[in-house]
């Protein structure tokens, strides 16, 4: 077997079973059903869910503490490399699988769910699939067995959703790269130990003159902002870069200049599957949450579920999940632009629904920390910004639909 983490894993059965990858799709056609590879990973991270996150996922949030411990166990497990191959440390799994797995992460831990999906979709599948051999070596490896967390620098103070108004200037001189320019958002920034850094070696070219570049978060010239103090996923981090003529060689750039926005585009594309995914696991905990309560609750001599009001939100929030849940499996099983923007739209948005249904049902104790509801409601809202606000996804989609139908 290629890694520890195989051996880890194969007292589940995985390492004995055979899957196709779904890395690009190949056919139009699509099942619901899990194949006994994803339903091996389900299981896996499900207890892994129950015994490890749930019981202490509050206090992480509470006290905006990172899971270190559950992302070890992690990448003991092989996750912080799921789809990565085996070559390089990781599991060779298909993206049904990851999202399936980062769905029941976040049914504990919303915050441990999103860093496995940011570290998998938007920094070790980028390398391992773009990576030169060098690069897998120096920035690959270690990243899905070895412990350390990769990271995704796109996003500027003036460049959100405008990618193309990225102002990280990146200069060649002779075997260096120096990169100048400074970095928001950088999800596990403070954690990390490199990152993928997107910047633009001709300003006049606007997106045409943008490159990709991996550097260590320990070169000389970084430097990590504050973490930011955020309303939902507290125990995860997110922390500005900056990037003060930073020095790193010309083999450190990923594919070709100019190629740097393409990379960028397809690399959110998977994420959009992941951040879907995360939604909703997060939705499914809400749903769980209102049940449970609901059974014990009793108002006007009955039990809460036996009220038609609260029938109506539970049944309403069942349908806004499996909806959902549909759609992420179908992006992850046909990675596309339109897809993943669909899965990501619909995904974060019954997310919010959900949770506020979660809330309005607990009532008085659904506004308490006390209780996980009001957690569910702020991380629920995240899903609708992170990787692509909801209003770009919705246009995304309305573009790649009068283009499939020739109508632009």
């Amino acid at each position: 077997m290629a890694s520890g983490a195989l051996r880890n894993t194969s007292k589940l059965g995985l390492s004995s079973l055979k899957w196709p990858r779904t890395m690009f799709p190949q056919s139009r056609a699509f099942s619901a059903h899990l194949t006994e590879t994803q339903c091996a990973v389900q299981d896996m991270t499900r207890k892994f869910t129950e015994e490890y996150l749930k019981p202490k996922a509050g206090q992480l949030d509470l006290n905006g503490r990172f899971p270190f411990e559950p992302i070890k166990k992690l990448t003991d497990l092989g996750l912080m490399g799921a789809t990565a191959s085996e070559d390089n440390g990781g599991m060779g799994l298909d993206y049904l699988s990851l999202a399936v797995a980062i769905e029941e992460l976040s049914r504990g831990c919303a915050s441990t769910g999103m860093i496995l999906a940011i570290h998998n979709f938007l920094y070790v599948n980028l390398v391992n699939e773009r990576g030169t051999y060098e690069q897998k070596e120096r920035f690959l490896n270690n990243f899905t067995n070895g412990g350390r967390i990769g990271c995704f620098a796109l996003s500027e103070p003036e460049a959100g959703s405008d990618v193309a108004n990225i102002k990280t200037t990146a200069t060649s001189d002779g075997d260096y790269w120096v990169l100048n320019g400074k970095k928001s958002w950088v999800t596990s920034g403070v954690e990390g130990s490199a990152t993928v850094v997107f910047a633009t070696c001709d300003p006049a070219l606007r997106h045409k003159g943008l490159a990709c570049f991996l550097v260590p978060l320990d070169a000389e010239g970084v430097f990590r902002g504050k973490k930011e103090s955020l309303m939902g996923v507290r125990a995860s981090t997110a922390c500005d870069l900056t990037l003060a003529e930073v020095r790193i060689p010309k083999n450190n750039l990923v594919g070709e200049v100019g190629e740097g926005f393409r990379i960028a585009m397809a690399q959110l594309d998977q994420a959009r599957v992941g951040i879907a995914a995360h939604a909703v696991g997060i939705a499914q905990a809400a749903l769980d949450t209102a049940i449970n309560y609901a059974k014990e609750r009793v108002a006007f001599g009955k039990c809460l579920t036996r009220l038609p009001s609260v029938k109506d939100r539970l049944t309403d929030m069942c349908i806004l999940i499996e909806s959902a849940r549909l759609l992420t499996y179908r992006a992850a099983t046909q990675v596309s632009t339109k897809n993943s923007a669909m899965a990501k739209y619909v995904a974060g948005k019954n997310a919010a629904l959900v949770a506020d249904h979660c809330v309005q049902i607990l009532g008085g104790r659904g506004l308490s920390t006390n209780y996980p509801a009001e957690r569910h409601y702020r991380d629920a809202r995240g899903t609708q910004i992170y990787g692509g606000v909801t209003d770009i996804q919705k246009r995304l989609v309305g573009h790649y639909l009068l283009k499939e139908n020739d109508a632009l």
